[in-house]
């Protein structure tokens, strides 16, 4: 990655609380342009991760920069060029909101003569042009969510980081946010930290799993799209033959028995012994009546993941 186009660089990053390490050995970058998604189980460091780039929390060993300034030695120049929705997003449900926005461009020192073109630009980002009278007390959870990425991106940062933007939200909803999210990734780039899986597919670029408190697939989505490729065979036979045979067709790693004359075989996905398997059952008379090809979904490939041990010892 070229260094320029680095806007978040994640070197090393440790976070220790008394003997437990919440999070070990970090390292990761975010490009211009990008929307990434942060993904591990509960209790993986996701969360941790999120208020040490912000700059809630100090790591206990590496270093963060955002757009080349240190979090902790330049925390001002850093954390102007962050937008952040936290899980609950930091709302005052008495204030309107505009009287809300405007309070929001005030903390994020946009000069008071541009505030009104800030507030009119967030709420036309977020959908929001007809909610600036309104209590945010009184808005669907939907809305709220909208006003807290209204929040986020008011003073047009860098870096936009929401983490779960969509629980708790109804399918209309959950597609609006989901497309929201995506315009943003066109001016922005984007952390979205989600518990949900489709959601990674539908707007994100790129992937990081975490398990532990250690990175464990950092890539393109193209790559975790890969991994979900067919690489198994279901195959029923009324008179299979001995193992051994199953096992030396080509391109079959590994035969696993699943039933009486129920085997899955295992094979890398670009090598489907399909067509082996056919001609054998033809020529042997194996009684072949079922070729199934099992593809991952992006829960299994998940479940693998973050059931793997991580290389050092689990907090």
């Amino acid at each position: 990655m070229e260094a320029q186009d680095a806007l978040i660089v994640v070197d090393h990053v440790t976070r220790l609380y008394g003997p437990n390490t919440a999070v070990r050995d970090l390292s990761f970058q975010l490009r211009r342009g990008e929307v990434v998604g942060f993904l591990g189980p509960n209790g993986a460091g996701k969360s941790t991760t999120m208020q040490m780039i912000t700059g809630n929390l100090a790591p206990s060993a590496g270093r963060i920069t955002v757009g080349g300034a240190d979090i902790l030695d330049e925390p001002v120049a850093a954390k102007a060029r962050l937008g952040y929705l936290p899980e609950q997003p930091p709302l005052y449900r008495e204030l309107t909101v505009d009287e809300y926005l405007r309070f929001c461009a005030r903390l994020n020192r946009i000069p008071r003569p541009e505030v009104k073109e800030a507030v009119a630009r967030a709420k036309a980002r977020c959908g929001l042009e007809a909610m600036g009278r309104r209590l945010i007390g009184n808005l669907s959870k939907g809305y709220q969510q909208r006003v807290g990425i209204a929040q986020a991106i008011i003073h047009q940062p860098d870096v936009v980081i929401l983490d779960e933007p969509t629980v708790g939200l109804d399918p209309i909803q959950i597609r609006e946010i989901r497309e929201l999210i995506r315009e943003l990734g066109r001016d922005h780039s984007v952390i979205l930290s989600t518990h949900i899986l489709p959601e990674v597919q539908s707007v994100c670029d790129r992937v990081l799993i975490i398990n532990r408190g250690e990175l464990v697939f950092d890539d393109r989505i193209e790559a975790l799209t890969r991994r979900m490729q067919t690489s198994a065979l279901v195959v029923a036979l009324k008179r299979p033959p001995a193992l051994g045979e199953l096992e030396e067709l080509p391109g079959v790693s590994a035969v696993e028995v699943l039933a009486e004359g129920r085997f899955r075989l295992h094979h890398a996905p670009e090598l489907s012994p399909a067509e082996a398997v056919a001609a054998a059952a033809c020529r042997g008379d194996w009684g072949l009546f079922e070729l199934t090809p099992e593809r991952l979904s992006l829960e299994d490939v998940f479940v693998n993941l973050t059931c793997e041990e991580p290389t050092g010892e689990a907090a």
